[in-house]
């Protein structure tokens, strides 16, 4: 009965989160770019922040990995009362199956979604399997974070995972899109992905704090 409970009352809390803060959205046009073009893309977004586009992307037509793990299961179905559907798998766990999922979830017109560093970190170290995908699913990264005014830092955990609280600003900030081409050298392309990530995540905070 809980794990079915706590789903709604994730959904319910982050809903009232949302409607609570003011939101405000920057460089979205990338997105729209994209979309004008008929352009399925991978959204990339560090794993601290993952919490509040449970409410900024509902209904954004994506498909988002999720681990396999006991608590990936409550997020895959807060997800899914979000309208955010979920791949379920990780780099460590899965990876192949997940990738499947994924490349289904394109052929049914949704983006998909990923964090780089997740699911264990290093923090904000972006790992090859983002890049390879983008590559081989010949789409483009659309690096995109968030920054809160209230927050909860979990400092403990490896990325100090933010938990949004309401009655605050926020900002929802894109970056350009990165092409993976069939030759570009990966590790070149993950350095890039974490200056544009790194770049946003940064302005980003400065403009709520």
């Amino acid at each position: 009965m809980l794990r079915r409970l706590i789903p709604r009352l994730a959904y319910s809390y982050l809903s009232f989160v949302g409607l609570t803060t003011r939101l405000r959205l920057e460089g979205a046009g990338h997105r729209e770019a994209l979309r004008g073009g008929n352009q399925r893309f991978l959204y990339a977004f560090w794993h601290q922040r993952q919490v509040f586009f449970t409410f900024s992307h509902r209904d954004a037509g994506a498909s988002v990995m999720v681990s396999r793990s006991k608590d990936g299961e409550l997020i895959a179905e807060t997800m899914r009362l979000s309208r955010i559907a979920a791949c379920r798998g990780s780099s460590s766990r899965g990876g192949a199956a997940a990738a499947r999922e994924m490349m289904l979830a394109l052929a049914e017109g949704l983006d998909i979604g990923i964090t780089p560093d997740g699911p264990k970190g290093p923090a904000r170290q972006v790992k090859p399997g983002v890049i390879f995908l983008a590559q081989k699913l010949k789409i483009p990264i659309l690096p995109v974070t968030n920054a809160l005014s209230c927050k909860l830092e979990l400092k403990r955990s490896w990325d100090r995972f933010q938990f949004p609280l309401p009655f605050g600003r926020a900002v929802v900030k894109y970056a350009p899109p990165i092409w993976v081409g069939p030759s570009d050298d990966l590790d070149a392309k993950a350095a890039e992905v974490k200056v544009a990530l790194d770049a946003i995540t940064d302005a980003a905070d400065a403009e709520v704090s």
